[in-house]
């Protein structure tokens, strides 16, 4: 079977789920742009017409294009001939594994299908918590004029959703009559801090006033202009740094979503010394146990350096989760975004409960600690407050 025979085949949108190029030949086409590195491809459905969406991943940006389905079948074919030498396909009946050599020979390995196909209605009719038409969707560029979603902000818009869905939960037995006082550490352009407004001030009618902190002036100063322009009075963000934030006594929720490394663990110190209600935390560049665990009985999974960072990052954040169990916090570790979209897609959710039992939280860290011979920044942060 050739390329263009196999596409024929797996490009039929009964059974296509999505698939991805990668491994970029060293020799590929100047016709190519040398940033992309990855090819991902699947159906949409946009006006009632179905089209092939092609996305091109450099290091650090995703460019989308949607196209016919024989466009898309020629594209791929010079793709997977001149560009990659492999590809991961995915459809309703199999998992395809393809490889292609210098020739355009063409290897197929075949299994049974993972996947289940998906709507591909761009999840339109959901009923999502944001509505399209929402103002401040329109200025952080999420929408134009009209309120239609741009095509390449449609997983942001997706986010936002899930992000309110998690924060939703947090208020469903939340009795305090009173304004809440709320912080965003690290809130970078502050989609996710727009939305919270929106929803607890304008949607829940609920009183709370919010806090932006961030180390880029410019990001600041464009956060405090739209939020002007919006009306959004009790939101305001300032340039900062979370370890040096000093300016309140006690706070109701925190929220620091993707602070690197060990600012995480500063804004969990914080959090539980204002006492806060809520706190929500998806952390990233968890790099500081990398170098630290170790257990002679794990010897055949640490030799693996990928294996290892994975690993040392999912400990990290279940030392964190138990030290908010220890203080005094009901606290689950949720997936925040599909992991198709972002690998740093863990959210840390913990809701204050004084009367809660930490004895068994205690145990379960001092034998997590132990087990990996590890002394974590956040015990040292956390200093008396554990009581270990």
């Amino acid at each position: 079977m050739n390329i263009n025979q196999f596409l024929t085949e797996i490009i039929n949108e009964d059974k296509l789920i999505y698939g991805v190029l990668s491994g970029r030949k060293k020799k590929a086409s100047n016709e190519f742009n040398p940033q992309i590195k990855k090819v991902k491809f699947k159906y949409v459905k946009l006006k009632e017409q179905l089209y092939i969406q092609i996305e091109e991943q450099t290091d650090k940006q995703a460019f989308h294009r949607n196209i016919s389905k024989e466009e898309a079948k020629k594209e791929l074919e010079i793709l997977l001939k001149n560009g990659f030498k492999q590809a991961n396909i995915f459809t309703t009946d199999s998992d395809y594994q393809v490889f292609i050599n210098k020739d355009h020979k063409i290897k197929i390995l075949k299994k049974k299908p993972t996947k289940k196909k998906v709507d591909i209605n761009h999840n339109r009719e959901k009923n999502y918590i944001l509505k399209e038409q929402t103002e401040f969707l329109y200025k952080l560029g999420i929408t134009n004029k009209s309120g239609k979603i741009f095509d390449k902000k449609y997983d942001k818009y997706k986010q936002l959703n899930r992000y309110l869905e998690l924060v939703e939960d947090c208020f469903k037995n939340y009795k305090k009559d009173k304004e809440l006082m709320i912080i965003d550490f690290g809130c970078g352009k502050s989609y996710l801090t727009f939305a919270l407004y929106h929803y607890l001030v304008k949607m829940k009618k609920i009183k709370a006033k919010i806090i932006g902190l961030d180390l880029k002036r410019e990001v600041i100063e464009f956060c405090n202009k739209t939020a002007k322009d919006l009306g959004y009075n009790k939101l305001k963000f300032i340039h900062g740094d979370i370890k040096n934030y000093d300016e309140l006594n006690s706070v109701d929720m925190v929220i620091t979503l993707h602070a690197c490394d060990t600012a995480t663990d500063d804004a969990l110190v914080k959090a539980v010394n204002w006492g806060a209600d809520i706190i929500l935390s998806v952390p990233c560049c968890q790099h500081e146990l990398l170098s630290k665990i170790h257990n002679p009985i794990m010897e055949g999974i640490e030799k693996y350096g990928i294996i290892k960072e994975r690993m040392s990052s999912l400990i990290t954040d279940s030392i964190r989760a138990n030290i908010l169990e220890i203080l005094g916090y009901n606290t689950q570790i949720l997936e925040f975004i599909d992991m198709e979209h972002t690998p740093k897609n863990i959210m840390i959710r913990a809701i204050k409960n004084d009367k809660k039992d930490n004895t068994k939280a205690i145990k379960n860290y001092k034998d997590l600690t132990t087990f990996w011979n590890v002394k974590p920044y956040i015990q040292e942060a956390m200093g008396n407050k554990l009581n270990l």
